[in-house]
This record gives structure tokens, C-alpha cells and sequence, in this order.
């Protein structure tokens, strides 16, 4: 009896001491969470605060200028529709076909295993090494200069590794048993890819696309090293002239000492975030449509 109460006794106090861990767990947890929450309101209330003023009309159709009152951020402004524009036109088939053939047709070898390592690693490097890969292959090996084709080409670089490893695991959560029926009744690999698998896994492919072009709309380093323009007064017409983006502009007016500037860098943040907002919205358009449509199947 006696030692039938001290089991007890220790049971009763193990479990207490799980219940204190767990409790101070979720604790920490909530701590973090509010605190992120905390300084991304601080930090959106200081932005709002300042750049709220420089919103208007005119802000918005001018070109930028060495004054203040008359700068704006219309060149900065087509130039990052356009460099998301083909930044997706290029990373769109070529992380989703990527992802396709890692996950459905290559042998599972070690090479697969080897290339498959390297893009989860790649995911991590620093973007400012894209921006030197990007300098030296597009810009001084193809010759493309500093155009918009050679920012999208770098910024498809960058969140590459993000878009096929999205997909891969898009395409993993797709029932296995979508593939053997299909192939049961005598369709080809590829067909039953086509027609069963990928479109399960669209609505989780444009998850991972929404967040490489999120990453990539507000990158300002690789821009940088590839030598886009920071003053620019002119539209671009096409992939190869040159350019400048709503980064690379907002850079340039923060990094100036008078403060009216800083108000422009501020405005032209927000513009930036309603841009980003506008593109993440369509995107969710796309993946509610497409979960509709799977849901009809």
C-alpha cells in the first residue's frame, strides 16, 4: 500500500510538472506571438504616420525629381509591374516544371537526392549573391545590360528554390492513390499529371508562387549589384530597356539627408505594400477558384 502511494504520489507530481511545462510553453509562444504583432504595428503605424501625407495624384503620375514637392514614383512604380510581370512569366513554368519532373519522373537516385539538397540550400543563400550571379551571367555574359530582363532573370533566381520546393510538396500531398487509378485504367504518367495530379496541387503551387513573388517584389540588393537605375524619367517600352523599381526608389529617398525625402521613401513604401496586397489578392482570387473547381470534381 505504501508503495502503491508513492507511484501515485510521483504519477500525480509528474503529471503536474507537465502540465506547468505546457502551460508556460503556450505562454512563451503567445509572449512571441504578440510581440512580432507589436512591432509590426509600431512599425506600420510609423510608416503610415510619415509617408501618409506624400500620398496624392500627383505622387503618383510624376517622375521623380531632385525636389521634393515635385518627385514621384511613376517610373518606379511600371517598372516594378513590369519586373513582376516577367519576373512570373519565367518563374512560373520553370519552378512548376521543375517541381513536376523531380517529383513525378526522375529516378530517385543520388543525383536527384544531390540536385534535390541543393535547392532546399539555395532557398537560404543571401539575395545579394543573386545579384552577382545575376551581374555576371546576365548583364556581362548574355549582354543584356541593365535592362528589365536581366532584373526579372536575377529575381527568378532568387525565389526559384522557393517556387519548386512548394510544388514538390504540393505535389506530395496529392493522394497516391489518384496516380494508381489513373494508371490502372491506361493512362500514361504524364497524362495522369496532367489530368489528376497537378490540378489537386494548384491552389498549394500558387501558395508557394504568392510567396517567392512577395520576397522578390520588395528586394532591393540584387537590383542594386545589377545596376538598375535609382533616377529615371522615362517608361519603359519592353524587356530590354532600362528601368527602375518602386525599391530601388525608395532606397534612393531614404538614403538622402533632407527629410521631406524621407517622407517620399515612406509614401512610397506604402505604395509598395498596396502593390504587393494587389498581386497577393489576385493570386488568392486564382487559389480560391481553383479549390472551387476541385471541389466540383
Amino acid at each position: 500500500m505504501v508503495s502503491a502511494g508513492i507511484v501515485g504520489a510521483k504519477a500525480t507530481g509528474l503529471g503536474v510538472w507537465r502540465t506547468v511545462r505546457e502551460r508556460t510553453f503556450v505562454i512563451a509562444c503567445m509572449f512571441a506571438t504578440l510581440f512580432a504583432l507589436f512591432a509590426l504595428v509600431v512599425l506600420f503605424y510609423g510608416i503610415v504616420r510619415d509617408g501618409w501625407g506624400a500620398l496624392s495624384w500627383d505622387f503618383i503620375t510624376n517622375f521623380p525629381s531632385r525636389r521634393a514637392a515635385k518627385a514621384g514614383i511613376y517610373s518606379a512604380l511600371v517598372g516594378t509591374l513590369w519586373l513582376m510581370g516577367l519576373t512570373t512569366v519565367v518563374t512560373v513554368p520553370l519552378g512548376v516544371g521543375a517541381a513536376v519532373y523531380l517529383e513525378e519522373f526522375a529516378p530517385k537516385n543520388r543525383l536527384t537526392a544531390f540536385i534535390q539538397l541543393n535547392i532546399s540550400n539555395l532557398a537560404g543563400v543571401p539575395s545579394i549573391v543573386y545579384g552577382l550571379l545575376g551581374l555576371t551571367i546576365f548583364v556581362r555574359g548574355l549582354q543584356l545590360e541593365r535592362s528589365l530582363a536581366a532584373g526579372a532573370l536575377t529575381l527568378s533566381l532568387l525565389i526559384l528554390p522557393v517556387v519548386i520546393t512548394a510544388a514538390q510538396e504540393a505535389l506530395r500531398a496529392v493522394p497516391r492513390a489518384y496516380r494508381e487509378a489513373s494508371l490502372a485504367i491506361g493512362a500514361t504518367t504524364w497524362e495522369t499529371v496532367r489530368d489528376h495530379v497537378l490540378p489537386q496541387a494548384v491552389p498549394s503551387i500558387i501558395t508557394g508562387i504568392i510567396l517567392g513573388l512577395s520576397r522578390a517584389i520588395g528586394e532591393t540588393a540584387p537590383l542594386i549589384t545589377i545596376g538598375a537605375f535609382a533616377f529615371v524619367t522615362f517608361l519603359p517600352s519592353g524587356p530590354m530597356d532600362k528601368f527602375t523599381a518602386l525599391p530601388i526608389q525608395i532606397f534612393d529617398w531614404a538614403s538622402r539627408p533632407q527629410a521631406a525625402f524621407h517622407e517620399l521613401a515612406a509614401g512610397g513604401i506604402l505604395v509598395l505594400m498596396a502593390v504587393l496586397l494587389l498581386f497577393n489578392s489576385l493570386a488568392i482570387g486564382l487559389r480560391l477558384y481553383a479549390e472551387r473547381k476541385i471541389i466540383r470534381l
